[in-house]
């Protein structure tokens, strides 16, 4: 059973157990930490009690009268009225579920080059804007608010709606949030969000639970990597600093060379080359112009007075 489907089994429990007599104040309690445990329990449990409560619409249409019969005909007719009651139950409940069927959404899909830039406005009103080499596909509509980013980076400007969350899936990480702005980063098996504005909730879609999950708020980054998640709290301005992707420049401060010549090959053909240590080692900081991977390689030999050999594809540094 997928985690999805356990979350509606789960749902459909507590509003069964909600109509019971025996409800109390402790099982009320332990349903609204259930509620507030994740966005998914909420939306699951409402689309679940609209759907039963359509039903009980049509079940108020009125009763079914049964059709008098002799008394010695009695059993027979509490056996047709069972039967009779049994079908109008099937197709009560048939219409509750096509009431809580998805929503079908068609499947959009966007994808940028190296070196690429784009800026996509949903239906929603939300905007998500694709780095580099990015691939995102989204499903947003009236009732459904998905995207999956498959590989790359994205940032996502939210648009708030009362209760409906918007769901970002990354690698086995599930990113909730209302209306916030945020960024994403697939790289490997390693998944990245830096969070603007507001709060996202990142829980991991395959062991689920809280112990699977972390919430971050504005300023915090948070690094996963396999089942292990850091949340690390930082400043707006250092979030900004690497959003700088947005404007078209790379921000380090302090940065070892080679995480800098990484992400200077993300955004370029012409590939930055290190193979010795001491040179990897050496810390930088600047803003520079992502695209322009050799005016970089030139400020380098200026300031630290690195040797460059230029090949078709590559800029190999050295000492």
């Amino acid at each position: 059973m997928s985690r999805a489907d356990t979350v509606e089994q789960a749902a459909a429990e507590w509003l069964g157990r909600r109509e019971e007599a025996a409800w109390s104040a402790t099982d009320e309690a332990a349903f609204g930490a259930w509620m507030e445990a994740s966005l998914a329990h909420k939306a699951a449990y409402w689309r679940l009690e609209h759907g039963w409560r359509m039903a009980d619409r049509i079940g108020a249409l009125g009763p079914v009268e049964p059709v008098a019969a002799p008394p010695a005909s009695r059993r027979p007719a509490r056996i047709a009225l069972a039967a009779l009651a049994a079908s109008l139950l099937v197709a009560l409940v048939g219409s509750a579920l096509w009431l809580m069927r998805p929503q079908t959404v068609p499947i959009a899909r966007f994808h940028t080059p190296v070196g690429g830039h784009q800026l996509v406005a949903l239906a929603d009103g939300s905007r998500i804007e694709l780095n580099t080499a990015t691939e995102v596909r989204s499903a947003v509509g009236a009732a459904r608010r998905e995207v999956w980013l498959d590989r790359g980076e994205a940032y996502f400007e939210v648009a708030l709606r009362r209760g409906e969350a918007f769901i970002v899936h990354a690698g086995s990480r599930t990113i909730t949030a209302l209306g916030t702005k945020f960024s994403v980063r697939c790289d490997g098996d390693t998944v990245s969000v830096s969070v603007l504005e507001g709060s996202v909730r990142i829980e991991d879609a395959l062991r689920g639970g809280a112990a699977a999950s972390a919430t971050a708020t504005k300023g915090d980054r948070v690094i996963i990597r396999g089942v292990s998640t850091l949340v690390a709290a930082q400043s707006v301005e250092r979030v900004e600093d690497a959003l700088a992707w947005r404007d078209g420049m790379l921000a380090f401060d302090q940065t070892p060379l080679s995480e800098a010549a990484a992400e200077f090959n993300r955004y370029n053909h012409r590939r930055l080359v290190i193979d010795d240590p001491a040179v990897a080692s050496i810390r930088i900081g600047g803003a520079f112009q992502a695209s322009n991977v050799d005016a970089f390689a030139r400020l380098l030999k200026d300031a630290y007075g690195l040797r460059m050999t230029v090949r078709q594809d590559e800029i190999v540094i050295s000492s």
